[in-house]
């Protein structure tokens, strides 16, 4: 069984003076030797080094007490998840798993090993509670692709102790510094070993946009690395994954319908309805979790001598067998040879994108031309919404105008780089709008959800008085969204120059 553990480490040039005194360096009272551990890691990426391109690092190593499967996913400088697996020969299901958007169909093959003759010290306080662990690392890297090649390199590292403040760090830090030592200019040791033993191979970074193209692209890349490295969180249901990862989904459909100039269709449609199925799949577990924490503040939120009867009950045990199994599905969608063959589309469109004439023009004109249309549907959706009488039938028009609210948001948002303020402005305007269009649309299935727990709650003889008062609840909220749209909608309107 895997386990997941959030890193926070630093790693240092070393000579042979080795470690100094961090004694009385902030609570440090104490730095006690804790002997030489002789570690032996083999680390495995595909051909192409698609893993060391993302900064991802797979390993098997022996020795030291946490032998076995290693994977490091980066969260953020200095910061990474490393989920562990017990030693095998083979590299576990559950972690293949988690690297299978990035490896795909390809092979994993040994890239590198590294021997580490490590000594340690642990820096404590004065009660003897951990505050970091410092290693002085004797490190020997053998190539095993290509034509091979060996270094050897001394490196200090220091780990911050499970649920210490990161400031500890620059701290100590300070006192390095002040030793001689410096920072490593390598993020890991096997990026280090990669650059000293032979060539990394890997993408070229992109080079800064100039066309309207350029831009169009990079914002479509930016979303196809989103969906990529989030696969990992959503799989081991990290909060909000699921939900950044749908936004991306929408994000780069979005790219697709808006900028139709830029991008030829006849290429594009059929990648934008395979990422409108992967939002479909997305959404039912999000919405499902989106509306049972909807239910649940409101319910709380209830005068003790409203909730009558077993409503926090029903309302618990239905959200759990809403979710049931959800999880599940979703990583089976991941898993899918569909989800697959989606990125791999993804790749190939910007590989070799489908540029149009315009995709070579400047971008203010192309790009401001695209925003500008999608907010004219916008327009065309919101007064059609507005002259409708309140009912299922303007709730289905407000729907349908967040989903163009949406849109239009996202196409701001990839021009805002060539349009600068403007665009920028019309972001944030259409994400105040989506937010009360999707408050409104909440109401609509809170609504819907609690007729269905009232009839149930009913038919088994229980008191469906709360579920009424919290419709009635419902629909005032939404009757404030509605009342508040015109004026919400005239501020938007004019963010953007016509």
């Amino acid at each position: 069984m895997a386990e997941t553990k959030r890193e926070i480490e630093r790693k240092y040039e070393a000579d042979d003076s080795g470690l100094p005194d961090l004694t009385g360096v902030g609570p440090v009272a104490a730095v006690l030797d804790r002997g030489l551990t002789e570690l032996d890691a083999t680390y495995y990426d595909t051909p192409d080094q698609r893993l060391a391109a993302a900064s991802v690092t797979l390993r098997r190593r022996t020795g030291g007490a946490d032998a076995g499967w290693h994977l490091k996913l980066p969260v953020a400088p200095d910061v990474r998840d490393e989920i562990r697996a017990p030693l095998a020969d083979t590299l576990p299901a559950e972690l293949a798993a988690l690297v299978r958007s990035r490896v795909r169909g390809a092979e994993l093959v040994p890239l590198v090993r590294l021997r580490t003759a490590r000594t340690v010290r642990h820096l404590v306080d004065a009660d003897g509670a951990l505050l970091a662990e410092a290693s002085v690392d004797a490190v020997t890297a053998e190539r095993l692709t290509g034509a091979g090649g060996t270094a050897e390199w001394t490196e200090i590292e220091l780990e911050l102790a499970d649920g210490g403040d990161p400031a500890f760090l620059d701290r100590v830090e300070k006192r390095l510094v002040k030793a001689g030592v410096r920072p490593s200019a390598a993020p890991s040791k096997l990026a280090r070993a990669l650059a000293r033993t032979g060539a990394r191979r890997g993408p070229a970074a992109p080079a800064e946009p100039v066309t309207a193209g350029d831009h169009v692209l990079a914002y479509l890349r930016a979303q196809r690395d989103a969906l990529v490295a989030l696969d990992p969180a959503v799989r081991l249901d990290t909060p909000d994954a699921v939900h950044r990862m749908r936004v991306a989904t929408r994000r780069a459909r979005g790219t697709l319908r808006t900028f139709r100039s830029v991008l030829d269709r006849a290429a594009t449609d059929p990648v934008a309805a395979e990422l409108k199925w992967l939002a479909s799949e997305l959404g039912v577990d999000r919405d499902q979790e989106v509306l049972a924490d909807r239910l649940t503040t409101a319910l709380d939120a209830l005068p003790p001598a409203l909730a009558l009867g077993p409503v926090h009950d029903r309302l618990t045990a239905w959200a759990r067998a809403r979710r049931a199994g959800a999880h599940g599905h979703l990583t089976g969608v991941l898993d899918s040879p569909r989800h697959l063959a989606l990125l791999n589309s993804l790749d190939a469109l910007l590989a070799d994108p489908p540029l149009r004439a315009a995709a070579t023009r400047k971008p203010r004109k192309v790009l401001g031309k695209a925003v500008r249309k999608d907010l004219a549907r916008l327009t065309t959706r919101v007064e059609r919404a507005l002259r409708l009488p309140p009912g299922e039938e303007r709730d289905l028009a407000l729907h349908e105008a967040r989903k163009k609210a949406k849109r239009a948001r996202y196409a701001a948002e990839a021009a805002t780089p060539a349009l600068g303020a403007p665009a920028a402005e019309l972001t944030a305007a259409m994400k105040t709008l989506t937010t009360l269009l999707g408050d409104h649309q909440d109401s609509v299935m809170a609504r819907k959800a609690l007729r269905e727990l009232a009839a149930v709650a009913h038919a088994a003889g229980e008191n469906a008085f709360p579920y009424g008062v919290l419709f009635g609840r419902e629909e005032a909220r939404a009757a404030a969204a509605e009342a508040e749209l015109p004026d919400r909608w005239r501020a938007a309107g004019t963010r953007f120059p016509h």
